[in-house]
């Protein structure tokens, strides 16, 4: 392996830190209320996803201007062990967790291509707004709910930016600035 002489790889302070942030702002009651995420565990993993995608995507800007080992990959191995470890207190079993695994892995997987594709793209939010009408809320075409939640992502992106997660910190806007009127779907 080849040391880099100032490089020390990030604490595992900063990435608890930054994904607890990531889980804290996922679990921002705005987003079940304000833009109707179905308040479930499938609805909860999918806020999860959609800021950890967010996330790495600034990471993956970071990296590329450097050649430090990337921080993205230990903030999604800390993702896949609080999924297993999930999977564990709702009472799936030892033999079963790896099934459940392989369809997390798969379900990310596939929403980050999907929103990657949307967030790169240039038909404004719309793309994104499709995606997350299949991907959060299970229908074909985008309710206000997702282009407020696709909005509420490209704010999010602008963000991100200017931050550096390396630094232990990631701040997300406020979801109710993306509601209009308070509660209403």
């Amino acid at each position: 392996m080849i040391s880099f002489p100032f490089w020390r790889p990030p604490s595992s302070a900063t990435i608890e830190a930054v994904y607890g942030m990531i889980v804290a702002q996922a679990r921002s009651p705005d987003f079940y209320r304000g833009y109707g995420v179905p308040d479930t565990v499938t609805g909860r993993f999918d806020m999860i996803v959609l800021h950890v995608v967010l996330v790495l995507r600034r990471l993956r800007g970071l990296s590329a201007s450097t050649n430090l080992p990337p921080l993205g990959q230990q903030i999604f191995d800390r993702f896949c062990q609080d999924m297993d470890d999930n999977f564990r207190e709702m009472g799936v079993g030892d033999l079963a967790v790896p099934k459940e695994m392989k369809r997390v892995a798969e379900a990310f997987y596939g929403r980050a291509a999907v929103y990657e594709a949307a967030l790169g793209g240039d038909d404004g939010s719309g793309g994104l707004a499709r995606a997350l009408a299949r991907n959060v809320y299970g229908v074909a075409e985008p309710s206000p709910g997702a282009q407020r939640l696709a909005d509420y992502m490209k704010e999010a992106e602008r963000e991100l930016a200017s931050q550096d997660p390396a630094a232990g910190r990631v701040r997300f806007p406020d979801p109710k600035a993306f509601i209009g009127v308070q509660g209403g779907v």
